[in-house]
């Protein structure tokens, strides 16, 4: 056997998941929407247990009226998101197809948008400030990030760019006809670990060194965070085959990402310059 067939018959192939994890009846249960039941449903547990630490200013019975708010947040604006900064012309043509959301497209930038307008309308409803919630939330949603970017992979969608098998052993052979029998690199699990796990951890250092009792800090680190990490896994993502790269070799989603970590670096400096 020649070294590039055994070069070639060495590299990892992705494994043959089903995107159906189950079945009821003649509904078919996809791992995508598990991820969003679980990532909400976990998210709202974690965020029940933080209201239990200073300053307590809410009782975990505000997160179980509020779920169903962030629920609506992150399906309404994620689809919208995706809508609007992905696919514009194609839903203007195929209007119907925006209420498809169970064959994908969605988008985190636009989900976050919609769960910030949950958050607004929630706390006016409560009378609490607004960063009062919000570094809750924030805390909370690398949970979700990270379920969801290992549902991708199981999916097989947004796979990475081509990369050398013999540098790095762990690029694999997607079966997306737009991947190509070349290995790439698996980027769903770089971001799964990246803005899902890393960023979690280095939240959940902050909540228990007390940052929660200086109003508006978790916020805006975790969308510096989310910003750098995203960008980051980026630079190993494929662009969408319908955008490609946008403007001096960035993405959308690094584009997406530079005006949320300005706004979260703005925060977090108010937040260091105020009074806990």
């Amino acid at each position: 056997m020649a070294l590039s067939e055994l070069s070639a018959f060495l590299v990892l192939q992705f494994p043959n998941f089903d995107d159906v994890a189950f079945s009821i009846w003649i509904f078919d249960i996809r791992w995508y929407a598990l991820a969003y039941i679980a990532g909400l449903l976990l998210a709202w547990l974690y965020c029940r247990w933080m209201t239990k630490l200073p300053p307590q200013r809410l009782k975990p019975v505000d997160f179980d009226d509020f779920l169903l708010w962030a629920t609506l947040g992150v399906v309404l604006g994620g689809r919208l998101g995706y809508v609007l900064f992905y696919k514009p012309g194609y839903y203007l043509q195929n209007p119907l197809e925006i209420l498809v959301i169970w064959q994908g497209g969605m988008s985190f930038h636009g989900g976050m948008l919609g769960v910030l307008a949950a958050i607004l309308l929630f706390t006016r409803s409560r009378g609490v400030s607004y960063f009062t919630l919000s570094d809750i939330v924030g805390a909370a949603t690398p949970i979700g990030l990270f379920l969801g970017r290992i549902a991708n992979f199981i999916n097989g969608e947004l796979f990475g760019r081509p990369a050398d098998a013999s540098s790095v052993p762990w690029a694999m052979v997607f079966p997306h006809p737009e991947a190509g029998p070349i290995p790439r690199h698996p980027s769903q699990i770089y971001e799964a670990l990246l803005e899902g796990l890393l960023l979690f951890l280095v939240l959940y250092i902050m909540v228990r060194r007390g940052a929660l009792q200086r109003t508006g800090l978790i916020s805006g680190v975790f969308m510096m965070g989310y910003a750098v990490t995203r960008s980051t896994a980026e630079l190993f993502r494929e662009p969408d085959s319908y955008l490609g790269f946008i403007i001096q070799g960035l993405t959308m989603g690094q584009l997406l990402s530079l005006p949320m970590f300005l706004v979260g670096l703005w925060v977090t400096i108010w937040a260091l310059r105020r009074r806990a």
